[in-house]
């Protein structure tokens, strides 16, 4: 055997001194057949009728080294590419436990229990990732159709949710923003206004959200059509990408975007679809409530106010975006304006049909034009003039990966809801909390920790609210708590779970999907999220409710 490594198999002496090839080598084999068992002679690999004329001096030295480098190299035994192999063990074991060595509770059927372990043991799949997201997805969706707990149809059943198409067609729009380049221009455009500083940028887009979203009830249309567009403009054009120096800027962004968006839901009525379901539930709960709009956003007032302040400041100290101070950036984001000239056509026609497109988000519901069917109209507009190709749509991985593992949460979520497991395990715990005998405003606090809570079960806050909001509102207003403080107060915290996972809620799928966020930093930042905004809207909240006379 010659001694060495890859540079060290022994060429000078193979080739003899100077060089020199030695008298005689003679192949093993025939000179056309590959060698047995080597799969680095596969598929145009080295051959060992190459040796041959390596031996008989055929070949240059250079090509000799170069090609037995080649066999010495695809003999290295490969990386496994599949699954992590500890992960997986945790992931399986989650379900595994949770099904067999945990015992039924009583009210829940096996196949509800089944349902349940398979769910979880995928969103811990999802936190240990042990495959991508999208895989770990269809191998929950593939175990609840194996095991018999759901049938095909029941587990791909959300493949056809509004919500669901609502974020494929805003990604779309995201990347008729890139292609067209009014992106790139809106970025300069709020580089120039707030850019001196990446905080106040960040204060900047809060500021422009706070402004869109009362006339914009759609959370997920306000990430996908303008403000993840936006913000993944603005970083690309300072260098920062998802796979490049994602921290440089755009982590910092879209992280903060996505913890204040829920403070801006929760400040206004219209700002949020499950925002007007909480008004009729408790419509039908407690009576209708006087001047909603006004009454909601007064009440939201405060602590809305806290979360926008204080939310972008904690998001700078864990996430520090590497650039910091730009106070050239106003200029040169001026001078770059200048220097792309005048809108082209296809931007006037990307403006155009975000316009059209947001103002039947607005004002659609009354010609009964969906927000789904807005947006699909607004991407049949790009579409037929050219300004997006359906092969740039069909390229665009992030959206129909979204569809997919996004599906696949609602649907099994749902079916968690219909098998009965929410309410059975929110009627055990209303019942626990009951027994405890606590005070109104004790009482009053646990419900909303656990409310809020629940929610890791669910992918819809629209569904959470469907579900669980009426119970909740019973259990308060049984524990003494005033009517519009217990109504209010919970619609608030419906907005307030929506970014504590990737899958919390349509505009979380979106932001997750923009690249600049990683899954670890999602739950991380959630749960961190979680203790604030509970304790800003509840110790904020509670006093200011106080001060306005509603206990």
């Amino acid at each position: 055997m010659m001694a060495g490594g890859v540079d060290g198999l022994g060429f000078d002496s193979w080739l003899g001194a100077g060089g020199e090839r030695p008298a005689v080598v003679r192949p093993v084999a025939a000179a056309s057949a590959p060698l047995a068992g080597s799969s680095a002679f596969v598929q145009g690999g080295p051959t060992l009728a190459k040796v041959s004329r390596i031996a008989t001096g055929r070949t240059s030295h250079a090509n000799c080294r170069t090609a037995l480098k080649a066999v010495v190299a695809s003999a290295t035994p490969t990386e496994w590419e599949g699954a992590k192999p500890v992960p997986l063990a945790i992931t399986l074991a989650i379900g595994l436990v949770l099904r067999f060595l945990v015992p039924i509770p009583e009210g829940i059927t096996a196949k509800g229990w089944t349902l349940l372990s398979i769910f979880l043991s995928t969103i811990g799949g999802l936190v240990l990732e042990p495959l991508p997201t999208g895989a770990v997805a269809f191998l929950g969706l593939t175990a609840t159709v194996l095991s018999g707990t759901l049938t095909f149809a029941q587990a791909t059943s959300a493949m056809t949710s509004e919500v669901i198409w609502l974020i494929v067609v805003s990604f779309f729009f995201a990347k008729g923003f890139e292609l067209t380049g009014l992106g790139r221009r809106v970025a300069f455009l709020f580089v120039k206004l707030f850019g001196k500083n990446t905080l106040g940028l960040s204060y900047g887009l809060n500021v422009a959200e706070g402004l869109i979203s009362p006339a914009m009830p759609s959370t997920t249309a306000r990430a996908g059509g303008i403000f993840v567009p936006i913000m993944t403009n603005i970083a690309k054009n300072a260098g920062s990408t998802p796979v490049s120096k994602r921290m440089k800027l755009g982590a910092f962004l879209v992280h903060s975007q996505f913890q204040t968006s829920s403070h801006t839901s929760a400040l206004f009525l219209t700002a949020a679809a499950q925002n007007l379901l909480c008004l009729k539930l408790a419509a039908d709960t407690i009576g209708t409530i006087g001047n909603p709009f006004v009454t909601w956003s007064l009440g939201a007032l405060a602590p809305a106010a806290a979360g926008l302040i204080l939310s972008p400041l904690l998001m700078y100290t864990l996430i520090p975006p590497e650039l910091k101070e730009t106070p050239e950036a106003p200029q040169e984001a001026q001078e770059q304006l200048e220097n792309m000239g005048p809108m082209s056509n296809k931007e006037w026609i990307m403006l155009g049909t975000m316009l059209l497109a947001i103002t039947l988000w607005v004002f659609g519901e009354g010609l009964g034009i969906p927000a789904v069917l807005a947006a699909m109209i607004g991407l049949c507009i790009l579409l037929l003039t050219g300004t997006l190709k359906w092969q740039d749509c069909l390229n665009y991985a992030p959206a129909w990966d979204t569809l997919f593992w996004f599906a696949v949460l609602i649907g099994l979520s749902g079916q968690l809801n219909s098998m009965g497991i929410i309410s059975a395990f929110s009627a055990k715990c209303g019942a626990f909390l009951t027994s405890l005998n606590l005070g109104m405003m004790p009482l009053f606090v646990v419900l909303h920790v656990v409310f809020f809570g629940i929610h890791y079960l669910f992918a819809s806050q629209t569904a959470h609210v469907a579900a669980l909001y009426s119970a909740f509102l019973t259990l308060m207003l049984s524990a003494g708590v005033p009517p519009l403080m217990a109504a209010l107060s919970l619609a608030y915290n419906s907005n307030l779970f929506g970014s504590i996972t990737q899958f919390a809620s349509g505009q979380a799928a979106v932001y997750y999907g923009s690249g600049f966020m990683t899954l670890q930093e999602v739950f991380k930042i959630g749960a961190l999220f979680a203790l604030l905004n509970l304790a800003l809207w509840l110790g904020v909240g509670i006093p200011w409710w106080k001060a306005l006379g509603w206990w």
